[in-house]
């Protein structure tokens, strides 16, 4: 998918969790879902990286975990520059990474090419071929789904 397409992903997915957030949280559930939708294409940097394939390593579980676990400790860290609890801060931190590259992971998994999720226990790319990535109804879709979805999470949130 393209950037319109991972950042529909990532509002779709995160809209629950937003949804739960902003009864617990206002800010943190708007700060999460701004950091899902800003980070929701960091699997993609390895196009700028000379000696990453693309869809390699970047778009794995164990990539996931690392940027899950590397978000989560910056946020325990940055809890005391603003005041917050450090667990709740290391946990949006995770919350907010699982978000935007799970969506990513999601997403490209729509595409024909897919994505090797389980590198490096299996080589295979697993995919559900509904659209290729360049298709702009497919990557316009999801963004117009993911803004339905936080549009209806707030609006929930506001009548519960």
């Amino acid at each position: 998918m393209y950037k319109a397409g991972h950042y529909g992903a990532a509002l779709f997915v995160y809209a629950p969790v937003g949804f739960a957030l902003l009864s617990v949280d206002p800010a943190f559930a708007v700060l999460g879902g701004v950091g899902s939708v800003a980070l929701s294409r960091v699997p993609d940097y390895d196009l700028r990286v000379p000696f990453l394939e693309h869809r390699g390593i970047t778009h794995t579980l164990p990539f996931l975990v690392a940027v899950a676990v590397l978000l989560g400790a910056v946020g325990y860290r940055a809890a005391g520059a603003f005041g917050t609890d450090p667990a709740r801060t290391a946990g949006l931190g995770v919350i907010v990474a699982l978000v935007a590259v799970g969506s990513h992971l999601l997403a490209d998994a729509l595409t024909p090419a897919g994505v090797p999720l389980l590198w490096p226990l299996s080589g295979r790319d697993y995919s559900v071929d509904v659209a290729t990535a360049s298709n702009p109804v497919a990557n316009y879709g999801l963004l117009a789904l993911g803004v339905a979805a936080c549009g209806a999470a707030g609006y929930l949130a506001g009548s519960v």
